[in-house]
């Protein structure tokens, strides 16, 4: 069968793998669509620690059930999304209830073969059923939807508050379309790509460009003076990890969202003399990703217009390529894994 492989730093190849092997308690999914999302490049770039090549990319995964276990909760045919996360059950995280920071966290498609590929053998436990309402395309998204999910819920986010979203990245995009389902006031979304500021101001979001307006004056002006209540911080870039603290009120709150690979420097005076809580996201429970795939069900018309691009399969290789290329205005980019 067919799938797209990380060979090593900045190599990918679409090419014929082995034939997963059944699993007990496994269900056999035939990959429907897989999103491509910012680990996936960290992976490609070669820089992330924990993938070794060979390895078949894809953790955002939508696919159709075709064989399961006995006495199965499934039946063949059933679309299916998977829980990604693999804890150990013996670490400090995982004997005190949060699993999800496991200290020897692992995912499907980092560190086990992932879902861009015809087929793989997935774990029953970790699986959701998709509702029959829900497109293909959309369920693909439940897996970036639940981060936000998480996000907001480590914000404490609350029912009017203002919110600025820092990078309209596929993350900063869904997080400002869920802070608007959740009743925020004003949401104001700043980021250096056009592209991706054009989108969202098709979607009814204010905008900033912060090549050529500023962000603190902007929000100023919004706020009367005051701050935003919440910043999220979605962009991973040392420029907003240094500017997030004079964009949100006294007694406001920071939430990181988006993984900074390197120590970048952070205004903690702004910390003290604001009283201001800064806290950080990491992915997502299993809780919430089931309710992830409920407000993705919510939610759908304005999810798909955050899809910009669909790469069948056999074109895969070149998704990295095309993701930076500036011009073709990328936000969200599914793999079409049976085209």
């Amino acid at each position: 069968m067919e799938a797209l492989v990380y060979t090593g730093p900045r190599q990918v190849e679409v090419t014929e793998v082995p034939e997963p092997a059944e699993r007990a308690g496994a269900v056999k999914v035939r990959m429907l669509y897989c999103g491509v999302c910012g680990t996936d490049i960290g992976i490609y770039s070669g820089k992330h620690p924990r993938a070794q090549a060979p390895l078949v990319l894809g953790h955002e995964f939508v696919g159709r059930v075709e064989q399961t276990p006995p006495d199965s909760r499934f039946a063949v045919g059933d679309r299916v999304v998977a829980y990604p996360l693999i804890s150990c059950g013996d670490c400090h995280p995982c004997r005190n209830g949060t699993p999800h920071v496991c200290a020897n966290l692992r995912l499907i498609g980092i560190d086990r073969d992932g879902g861009m590929t015809d087929h793989q053998w997935i774990d029953e436990s970790v699986l959701f059923k998709v509702p029959d309402s829900l497109s293909d395309e959309v369920a693909a998204l439940v897996e970036p939807l639940a981060v936000v999910v998480r996000t907001l819920h480590q914000a404490r986010f609350a029912l009017l508050d203002s919110a600025v979203v820092m990078g309209a990245g596929p993350i900063g995009l869904l997080t400002a379309i869920v802070l608007r389902h959740s009743g925020a006031s004003r949401v104001i979304v700043s980021d250096v790509d056009e592209g991706r500021l054009g989108l969202c101001r098709q979607l009814g979001f204010d905008t900033v460009d912060v090549r050529s307006e500023s962000l603190v004056e902007r929000v100023a002006s919004a706020t009367g003076g005051d701050g935003a209540d919440a910043v999220f911080e979605c962009s991973g870039v040392e420029s907003a990890a240094l500017e997030m603290t004079k964009v949100v009120r006294v007694g406001g709150t920071i939430c990181l969202t988006a993984t900074h690979k390197a120590a970048h420097a952070v205004n903690l005076i702004d910390v003290n003399f604001k009283e201001l809580t800064l806290i950080g996201s990491r992915v997502y429970t299993h809780k919430q990703f089931g309710d992830a795939l409920t407000l993705a069900d919510t939610l759908a018309d304005e999810l798909r217009q955050t899809i910009t691009q669909v790469v069948p399969l056999s074109d895969a290789a070149g998704v990295f390529e095309m993701i930076a290329t500036p011009s073709l205005n990328t936000v969200k980019v599914l793999v079409d894994c049976q085209s």
